[in-house]
């Protein structure tokens, strides 16, 4: 288990068996968008594993943020790679469906 600490965010991966799931939590804004890539970077390209992320205690995401998010599913659509973003909180799922993007993420957990 890795993590990236920051006094407002926090990413956690775990890697499984053919998985690997980042657990976010805190502040997802434009401040810590570098912390997040880090992370993201070396798992986003690995085809082999399922990537989820998991948004359980994340409590806020800005436009950067969502963006990430994006840049990720294009990447991993792209490379015929499974990505789920799960269990994300109902303030967070109104604001993506207000963006139009909650269909992509929903799209993509029945992906594969």
């Amino acid at each position: 288990m890795n993590t990236n600490k920051n006094e407002k965010f926090n990413a956690t991966t775990e890697r499984h068996e053919g998985s690997c799931t980042v657990y976010l939590s805190g502040e997802l804004d434009l401040s810590v968008a570098p912390d997040f890539r880090l992370v993201m970077e070396p798992l986003v390209g690995d085809s082999e594993i399922d990537l989820v992320i998991n948004l359980k205690d994340l409590k806020y995401i800005d436009s950067t943020g969502i963006g990430i998010l994006l840049s990720i599913l294009k990447a991993r659509h792209g490379m015929d790679a499974r990505f789920v973003v799960e269990e994300v909180p109902s303030q967070i799922q109104r604001l993506f469906d207000m963006t139009g993007i909650a269909k992509f993420f929903a799209a993509s957990r029945n992906s594969q």
